[in-house]
C-alpha cells in the first residue's frame, strides 16, 4: 500500500510545478514574438533599402537620361535649325491698332445735389410757418452751396478730361507716326538691300541671326559682320561655343557599396568628335539662316568665320581663336540638302571648309576673308569702335536703336535679341537674366520719345509681364516718365529706364550714344531748358520727427485738391515742378528731409502747396506710421536762419500716408499753413487718387 502526499506541502509543491511551466509557456511564446518581429523588422529594412536603391537607381537613369537628351539636341542642332522659319521682313511691320481712349473715372459726370434731398431732412418736424419758412431758406441755402460746389467739382473734371484727352491724342498721333516710320522705314530697308547697300545688309542679317528660333539658348550669339557690296558677299566672325558644352560624362550609375553615383566619363576622343560635329553644324546653320532670310536677293556668297574667346596655348593671353572657316558661293549651297548630311563631311568635303582637328586643344585653322578686311565692320555683342562718333538716339533707325539696347544687355551679361521682329505682340526685346536667384525672363518694350512717356505705357508693360509669364519688366526710353508711372511701378516687377541713364548705361558697358545734338551724354533739350528757380527768393522746409519709421516725404502743387499735372508732384523719382519752383534737397541735422520752395514762383493758377509723408516700402515694407511723433516743419530762409516751426499731426497705426498740412494762398497773396491730419491706409497711391493722380 503506497503511501499519498499530502497536505499543504503537496499542494504547495504541486502549485510551484504549475507556475514554472506558466512560465516557461510565456517565454516560449515571447521569444517566438521577438523572432517574428525581428523576421519584420528585417524584411522591411530590406524592402526600404530596396525601395530607397530604386530610388538612387531611378535618379541616376534620369541624369543619364538628361545627358543623352543634351547630346542628342547637340547632334540634331542642324536639323532641327533647319525646321525653324526663315526671317522675313513681314515680321517686322506694327500694327497700327493702338489703345483706346480710356480716362476711367473721369468719363462719368458728376452727380448734382437735388432741392429735395435737402428739403427731406425737414421732414417729420411739426413747426409753425414762420420756423418753416426759415428752415426752408436755410435748406435752400445748403442746396445752392453744395449745388456751387458740385458745379465747379463737375468743369473741373471736364477740363482734366479734356486735357487727358489731349494728352491721350497727342500720345496716339506720336504712336501712329512711330509706328509708320518704321513700316515706311522697312519699305526704305528693302529697296537698300536690293540696291547692295553695305549698312542694311550688314544690320538686317546680323538682326536675321539674332532673331532666329534656331539656336538654343545655351549657344553664344556674338558676331561681326561686314557687306562686300562689288561682289554681294557677307563677311562674318560668329562665336562658336565651347567645349563643355558637350557633357563630360556619359552615364551615371548608383553603387549602393558606397551610396554614391559614379559617373562613367565620356572617352575623349568620343566628346571631341561631338564637338568637331557641332561646330561643323554651327556654320552650316549660319549659312542656312542667312541665305533663308536672303529675300531681296542680296547675297551671292557668304564667309563665315568661327571664333571662341579663350587663353591662347601658345601664349596664354586671352584671344580670339578660329576653329572654323567656310566660303559658300549661293550656287553651291543651294544644292545641299542639311537635313540629312554629315556636318563635318558638308563642311570639309562639300564645301571646302576648314575644321580644327583638335578643336578640344583650341588648335587654329586658317581663317577665311575677315570683315575688317572689308571695310564697315558693325560688331553685335563686342564694343563699338573708339574712333565712331557719338550717335543721336533721337534721329537713330528704329531698328537700329532697338538693337542698341538689346547690344546693351548683352554686354551686361543676359541674352537678349529683338522679338518683335517675329511678331511677338508689343515686346521689342526678349532677354534672359542667368543669375540664379534674381535672374529670369524679362520683355523688354523701347521707347524712343521726345515727351514724357504716358503712364498707359507702363501699365500695358505690367500687362504683359503677366500676360508672358516674365519675371520681370523693363521700360527704355530717350525720355523721361511722370510720376504716376514711378507710382504705379512700385512694388511691381517693373524697371524704368529713362533717357539719361540709359546713356549712362551705354557708356557703361563700352557702346555709343548721346541725347540731342548737344554732347555726348547730354540730357534732352526739353530738360535742359527748364529754368532754373530763383536762388535768393526761397525757403526750406526742413522736416524732423521721432521715431525709427523710414518715410517719403513729397510735395503736390494744386489748384483746390486736385494736382496741376504728374509733374507737379514732387518726390524721390521727380525732384522737382517743371518751373523749379518746389524741388527736393539734400537735408541737414536735425532734419530727416528736406523740401526747398519759392513761394512767389508758383504757378498763378496754384493756390496751395500740400505736404505728405508716406511709408518708405522698400525700407520696411511692413511698418505702418505709429511711431511716427513728434513731428514738426522747420522753416527756413534762403540763409537758412529758422523763420518758425509748424506742428504737424502724428500718425496711427495701421496707416502707411499722411497729409502733414497744407501752405494755402490768401487773397491778399499771402501763405498760411494749415495742418493736416489724414492718414490712408493704402499707402502713397490712396492718398495721390484723393488729388486726382491716377495710378492703376
Amino acid at each position: 500500500m503506497s503511501r499519498r502526499s499530502g497536505g499543504l506541502i503537496g499542494d504547495w509543491a504541486e502549485a510551484q510545478r504549475r507556475m514554472q511551466q506558466t512560465q516557461l509557456i510565456q517565454h516560449r511564446e515571447a521569444e517566438r514574438r521577438q523572432r517574428a518581429y525581428e523576421r519584420e523588422a528585417a524584411r522591411g529594412q530590406r524592402e526600404q533599402q530596396a525601395a530607397y536603391r530604386q530610388h538612387r537607381e531611378a535618379e541616376a537613369r534620369r541624369r543619364t537620361e538628361r545627358i543623352e537628351a543634351e547630346v542628342a539636341a547637340l547632334q540634331g542642332l542642324l536639323a532641327a535649325g533647319c525646321r525653324a522659319p526663315a526671317f522675313r521682313t513681314a515680321a517686322l511691320v506694327r500694327s497700327e491698332q493702338l489703345e483706346p481712349f480710356s480716362p476711367g473715372n473721369l468719363a462719368h459726370p458728376l452727380p448734382m445735389p437735388r432741392l429735395e434731398q435737402f428739403q427731406q431732412q425737414n421732414s417729420g418736424w411739426t413747426l409753425g410757418s414762420n420756423r418753416r419758412a426759415q428752415a426752408e431758406r436755410e435748406a435752400h441755402a445748403r442746396y445752392t452751396s453744395a449745388w456751387q460746389a458740385a458745379h465747379a467739382a463737375e468743369l473741373q473734371r471736364q477740363q482734366q478730361l479734356a486735357a487727358y484727352r489731349q494728352q491721350y491724342d497727342q500720345w496716339a498721333a506720336q504712336q501712329l507716326a512711330g509706328i509708320r516710320a518704321h513700316n515706311n522705314g522697312l519699305t526704305e530697308l528693302a529697296a537698300q538691300l536690293r540696291a547692295g547697300d553695305a549698312d542694311a545688309a550688314v544690320e538686317y542679317f546680323s538682326a536675321a541671326l539674332y532673331a532666329s528660333t534656331a539656336w538654343p539658348e545655351a549657344l553664344p550669339r556674338q558676331l561681326a559682320a561686314a557687306y562686300d557690296r562689288g561682289g554681294r558677299e557677307l563677311v562674318l566672325d560668329w562665336q562658336l561655343p565651347g567645349f563643355q558644352v558637350v557633357p563630360e560624362a556619359k552615364s551615371v550609375r548608383y553603387m549602393p557599396s558606397t551610396d554614391q553615383d559614379k559617373e562613367t566619363a565620356r572617352p575623349a576622343t568620343q566628346r571631341r568628335a561631338l564637338y568637331r560635329d557641332l561646330l561643323a553644324q554651327c556654320l552650316l546653320l549660319v549659312l542656312r539662316e542667312l541665305y533663308a532670310a536672303d529675300e531681296f536677293g542680296a547675297l551671292e556668297s557668304v564667309v563665315v568665320n568661327g571664333f571662341v574667346d579663350d587663353h591662347d596655348p601658345v601664349t596664354g593671353q586671352e584671344a580670339r581663336i578660329v576653329l572654323g572657316s567656310v566660303s559658300a558661293a549661293r550656287s553651291a549651297f543651294a544644292g545641299l540638302r542639311l537635313e540629312q548630311v554629315s556636318a563635318v563631311d558638308c563642311l570639309v568635303e562639300g564645301l571646302r571648309g576648314q575644321l580644327s582637328a583638335r578643336p578640344d586643344q583650341l588648335t587654329a585653322v586658317r581663317a577665311g576673308r575677315r570683315p575688317d578686311e572689308v571695310g564697315g565692320v558693325v560688331s553685335h555683342g563686342g564694343h563699338a569702335g573708339d574712333d565712331e562718333d557719338e550717335p543721336d538716339l533721337f534721329v537713330m533707325d528704329p531698328i537700329a536703336f532697338e538693337n542698341l539696347v538689346a547690344e546693351l544687355f548683352r554686354a551686361m551679361g543676359m541674352e537678349a535679341v529683338t522679338t518683335q521682329r517675329s511678331g511677338d505682340g508689343g515686346v521689342d526685346i526678349e532677354a534672359n537674366d542667368p543669375s540664379p536667384i534674381t535672374g529670369g525672363r524679362i520683355v523688354v518694350q523701347v521707347k524712343r520719345y521726345r515727351n514724357t512717356v504716358p503712364p498707359t505705357a507702363v501699365r500695358d508693360l505690367y500687362g504683359t509681364v503677366q500676360d508672358k509669364g516674365a519675371n520681370k519688366g523693363v521700360l527704355v526710353t530717350t525720355s523721361s516718365f511722370g510720376p504716376t508711372s514711378y507710382t504705379f511701378s512700385n512694388g511691381k516687377p517693373l524697371e524704368l529706364v529713362p533717357g539719361e541713364r540709359l546713356v549712362e548705361l551705354l557708356h557703361q558697358y563700352g557702346l555709343r550714344g548721346r541725347l540731342g545734338g548737344g554732347a555726348a551724354g547730354g540730357v534732352p533739350a526739353q530738360r535742359a531748358a527748364e529754368p532754373d528757380p530763383p536762388s535768393a527768393e526761397h525757403n526750406v522746409l526742413g522736416m524732423t520727427w521721432s521715431g525709427r519709421v523710414a518715410l517719403d516725404v513729397c510735395a503736390l502743387v494744386c489748384t483746390g485738391n486736385r494736382v496741376l499735372s504728374e509733374e507737379h508732384f514732387v518726390f524721390f523719382n521727380n525732384p522737382r515742378t517743371p518751373d523749379g519752383a518746389v524741388r527736393a534737397r539734400a537735408h541737414t541735422a536735425p532734419d530727416k528731409a528736406a523740401l526747398e520752395v519759392s513761394f512767389d514762383a508758383l504757378p498763378r493758377e496754384a493756390d496751395r502747396l500740400v505736404l505728405v509723408a508716406a511709408v518708405d516700402p522698400e525700407a520696411d515694407p511692413h511698418a505702418d506710421l505709429a511711431g511716427f511723433t513728434d513731428a514738426r516743419i522747420r522753416l527756413l530762409d534762403a540763409q537758412g536762419a529758422e523763420a518758425g516751426q509748424l506742428e504737424v499731426s502724428d500718425g496711427r497705426a495701421g496707416e502707411t500716408a499722411l497729409v502733414l498740412g497744407s501752405f494755402r494762398r490768401r487773397a491778399n497773396g499771402d501763405w498760411d499753413f494749415v495742418i493736416g491730419g489724414k492718414g490712408y491706409r493704402g499707402g502713397l497711391e490712396d492718398l495721390l487718387r484723393e488729388y486726382g493722380v491716377e495710378v492703376a
